[in-house]
């Protein structure tokens, strides 16, 4: 059997459709499974268990100039690659335009078909489109976990049931451990002001941690991110400000840490996919919908307009606690 996943973008939101791919893989084990990607996360999705061939587009790039001799070459030779299987089940996991077109150029098989989502659910986007290519259209609950929806849809496309096993399929190579002292990601940087956490809180909580015997690690991926790192870098001892990394790159640099502090972020979602111990920040109360699943050893902190230092170290001892018990 020959599958197709169209999920393209954004950074979270690839990572949450991985725990799709590994119920798949549990329940077809024979099958060939591809996946579309933006090619800023191709690399990624390659390091994702069970990903047999990975198809990248520019369609965020080939907006900007739909017209130019450079987007139509691009373009064909994405659709040809693209048309270059049949598949047996064609599921856009994205519910968008964008990846409703890409899932009407996909071809099928005699007996192929495309699913798709029936409905918005709540807090996701979903475009009407959508729905009208989907050969299936398949209805979910509207107040429902992004990593969920996913599973759900493809269970309910392929016809398996869904066991009690979460896992990602992330694979990773930890960098070579050069130093006995544990070491902490402090994830800042995120896509929406509204998100992020004072950089004196930050200071507050590597302090605590830095007393405990931690290293810090503060990843960066824009000048301004970059700038709130050493910000935040400047009052602490033991804090190193990473370099700009690519997606597999940091993925690796992350995994060889001994827990993870974050916003509401792409790099924290890669941690979760990791299995890391982490607390993830929130200023809004939507980690029912994107943060990290119920287990001992992950947990969520929500409160407005922010989490306060106290609330997240208290998680964060609860959660170090419960991992050396284990």
């Amino acid at each position: 059997m020959k599958i197709l996943i169209v999920k393209l973008s954004s950074l979270g939101d690839v990572v949450h459709a991985m725990a799709a791919l590994q119920d798949i893989r549990r329940a077809l084990p024979q099958a060939q499974i591809d996946w579309v990607v933006e090619r800023g996360f191709g690399a990624l999705v390659r390091r994702c268990t069970g990903v047999h061939r990975v198809i990248e587009c520019e369609l965020r790039q080939w907006r900007k100039a739909p017209f130019s001799g450079q987007t139509r070459r691009a373009w064909r030779s994405f659709r040809s690659e693209l048309q270059q299987e049949r598949y047996d089940a064609v599921i856009d996991l994205q519910g968008l335009t964008k990846s409703a077109l890409i899932s009407w150029l996909a071809h099928l098989t005699p007996q192929g078909r495309r699913y798709g989502l029936a409905l918005q659910s709540e807090g996701s986007s979903f475009e009407a489109p959508a729905r009208w290519v989907a050969d299936v259209a398949i209805a979910l609950p509207a107040h429902i976990h992004a990593v969920e929806r996913s599973r759900q849809l493809c269970a309910k496309a392929l016809g398996y049931q869904l066991t009690q096993e979460l896992s990602f399929g992330l694979t990773a190579k930890p960098p070579a451990k050069l130093s006995d002292s544990p070491l902490v990601a402090l994830i800042h940087g995120t896509s929406r002001a509204d998100k992020q956490w004072p950089v004196a809180f930050w200071q507050t909580l590597g302090q605590r941690l830095s007393q405990q015997g931690c290293r810090l690690a503060l990843p960066c991926g824009s000048d301004a991110e970059e700038e709130v790192a050493r910000q935040i870098a400047a009052s602490l001892s033991q804090a190193e400000v990473w370099p700009r990394l690519e997606l597999d790159a940091l993925t690796d640099a992350l995994s060889g840490c001994a827990g993870v502090i974050g916003v509401d972020s792409g790099l924290s979602h890669i941690a979760v996919a990791l299995n890391l111990p982490h607390v993830q920040l929130y200023n809004f109360d939507t980690a029912w919908r994107t943060g990290p699943p119920a287990c001992p050893h992950q947990c969520s902190v929500f409160a407005s307009p922010a989490p306060s230092v106290d609330a997240v170290w208290q998680a964060w001892l609860g959660l170090t606690h419960k991992v050396r018990s284990t």
